[in-house]
């Protein structure tokens, strides 16, 4: 509402057009309605045109297993493009503001992220959906506070989401209890001090994968001689055309064995040629190798059959690690504990595949699980039906009958705790 007083007011002195468009989530039932109503109100007032869309957010999620807040994402991302190529509209002004960015900082380090998803968002960038369609940010560089004085001062009415005081999304429990602690005990100065990390870290961003899009454009030989970030990028560049979502451990992957093949799901693979370019190659299953996969959404509690198991998981808010988790042993008990935000929001089940690296608690990095299977002594027929659990990272948190990864265990700084309960059927 604020960025519509802007933007209102500013137009006749730039000969700006503006359009309204309000996507409705229908998270909130009434309220989401009543936010509709809102806009479309204060758009009258305003004598702007103004376009509403919905859509049902959380059956979205479940079909398409994402979290909420990424389908939620996709989909208005989607309705304000399909918007502005109708009414041929080549800007849409979005309303993030310099504590969505250091929220998103945490929330990206939390996740892995690199250079270049640590900068954080732009103040002009395209638009995921189309790229001949930029977005702004007008109020990138404004805190939450100055926008929230400023509608009292201007007399701006606005709407509050009750959603955003809740701790269910890992967004909210940083706005709500990471950033206030980092802020009070350790740097008052956060936002300024962010602010200026993630300019340094977008500059060095930028210069990499200028230098890899280079690269990528002559077709050069040398990857070897490149330097590990460029590599990086390079590979990740090729991952994003070929639409093959870049994690950390397939880049290395790629980066660390040329002609080794990585497998994507059934049927297909990657493959890095030794002068640097990545294809997607079709593969025949390994005979004996059950390729059957479930995808899902890691929701506070929920149960599923596969494989002949039948397993429960339940997430609980409970610090540290309590004394009753440290017994646990995957082997006899069907019961084990992993710390939730490192898991993720959406995990899948699957058999054990070729190449599956495995890093149980205790050892310091990932082995085969196939030598652990051998070293266990697990007879062959027996290990293609063993479960394996993955990540929202693409890593393995759980295989069926080993101890946990060491990567996802509990420990001091654990918020969250699955749960994660199995049996035979």
């Amino acid at each position: 509402m604020v960025l519509l007083h802007v933007l209102h007011h500013l137009s006749n002195k730039h000969g700006w057009k503006l359009f309204v468009a309000h996507f409705n989530h229908q998270l909130r039932g009434r309220s989401s309605d009543a936010d509709e109503r809102f806009v479309r109100m204060a758009a009258k007032r305003f004598q702007i045109p103004f376009v509403s869309g919905r859509a049902n957010v959380k059956a979205f999620a479940q079909r398409q297993k994402l979290s909420i807040e990424m389908a939620a994402r996709q989909l208005r991302h989607d309705f304000l493009a399909r918007m502005a190529r109708k009414r041929k509209i080549s800007t849409i002004a979005l309303a993030h503001h310099a504590d969505d960015q250091v929220e998103l900082f945490f929330l990206r380090s939390l996740r892995g992220a690199g250079s270049e998803g640590l900068a954080g968002m732009k103040p002009k960038s395209p638009s995921p959906i189309d790229p001949q369609i930029t977005l702004i940010r007008p109020l990138l560089h404004c805190s939450r506070k100055q926008i929230e004085e400023f509608a009292l001062e201007q007399k701006v009415p606005f709407r509050q989401d009750k959603t955003n005081a809740g701790l269910d999304f890992l967004r909210n429990r940083c706005r709500h209890e990471l950033l206030p602690l980092l802020a009070k005990s350790y740097q008052p100065s956060l936002s300024r001090i962010l602010s200026r990390t993630m300019t340094l870290l977008e500059a060095e961003s930028e210069f990499v994968a200028e230098a890899a899009l280079a690269w990528l454009e002559k077709k050069a030989p040398g990857f070897n001689q490149l330097h590990v970030a460029v590599q990086r990028r390079v590979l990740q560049l090729q991952l994003f055309r070929l639409n093959v979502q870049a994690d950390f451990d397939s880049i290395e992957h790629l980066r660390l064995r040329p002609e080794v093949p990585l497998t994507l799901g059934p049927g297909l693979s990657l493959r890095r040629a030794p002068e640097g370019e990545v294809r997607i190659e079709k593969q025949t299953a390994t005979p004996g190798f059950n390729l059957a996969r479930v995808d899902l959404e890691l929701t506070k509690s929920g149960t599923v059959s596969f494989g002949g198991l039948v397993i429960h998981w339940q997430i609980d808010l409970i610090s540290g690690v309590p004394p009753e988790v440290k017994a646990l042993t995957s082997t006899n008990t069907g019961h084990e504990c992993f710390d939730a935000d490192k898991v993720g929001a959406t995990i899948a089940l699957r058999h054990w595949q070729p190449g599956d690296r495995f890093q149980p608690i205790g050892l310091p990095e990932r082995v085969k699980l196939q030598d652990l299977f051998t070293n266990q002594k697990v007879p062959q027929t027996e290990r293609h039906r063993r479960i394996i659990a993955i990540a929202a990272s693409g890593e393995p948190f759980w295989a069926q009958g080993l101890r946990i990864s060491e990567r996802f265990k509990l420990d001091k700084k654990t918020v969250r705790h699955l749960n994660w309960h199995w049996k035979a059927y």
